[in-house]
């Protein structure tokens, strides 16, 4: 089947913000995102710089993207690894385990959305939020569950997320970071909490 014009303007429009993107990973990575500038990834493309105004008024948009796009690849894997879980731990650990695998394969990924001092303020994007608010949702059913112990489940949430970033981050300071050791450690230092929390409710009432 021979292509429409439209067909073609499409597939054009697609194949233009792919290489926009894949350059932008590749600066972000190397440069950082304060350093980085729009002329920096346009020069990692064979496109005009006025091509990349057509598809991202700026560099923050495109580093907004690449947090979405990551986002929107891990969500499905960790909502089916936390809903297959039997128990508590299962359920921490299989989080962790998700997200530090895809950071030791995806280091370069990984490095190009967080090679940025304000990262830590930058979670306003909506496939970020929506991951964040499936997490409460599933911590909540957990603890409907008996899986979890019933804490805040806001605050296990906030928990478990600064947890997993700032070890992600160490992780990427090493040769060959262990996704597993990583996963265990992070497992053992949420559930010790909660049962910590836990013990602090029944004594209190």
């Amino acid at each position: 089947m021979v292509p429409t014009s439209r067909g073609r303007r499409a597939h054009t429009k697609a194949q233009n913000r792919r290489i926009i993107l894949d350059a932008a990973r590749r600066v972000f990575s190397e440069l950082g995102y304060d350093q980085t500038t729009v002329r920096d990834i346009v020069r990692a493309t064979p496109l005009a710089a006025g091509t990349f105004y057509n598809y991202f008024k700026s560099k923050d948009a495109v580093f907004e993207a690449l947090r979405d796009e990551t986002a929107a690849t891990l969500r499905p894997a960790l909502r089916e690894q936390r809903r297959q879980a039997e128990s508590g731990e299962a359920f921490v650990e299989a989080t962790f385990r998700t997200f530090f695998n895809y950071v030791a394969a995806n280091r370069s990924d990984f490095d190009a959305i967080t090679r940025n001092d304000l990262v830590p303020a930058r979670v306003n994007t909506w496939e970020i939020i929506t991951g964040f608010d499936e997490l409460h949702l599933d911590i909540e059913n957990a603890i409907e569950r008996g899986l979890l112990p019933r804490v805040d489940a806001e605050c296990l949430t906030a928990a478990m997320v600064g947890v997993a970033f700032q070890i992600a981050e160490s992780m990427q300071k090493l040769d060959g970071p262990d996704a597993e050791s990583a996963s265990r450690f992070a497992t053992a230092l949420i559930l010790g909490g909660t049962a910590s929390l836990t013990a602090q409710a029944n004594a209190a009432t």
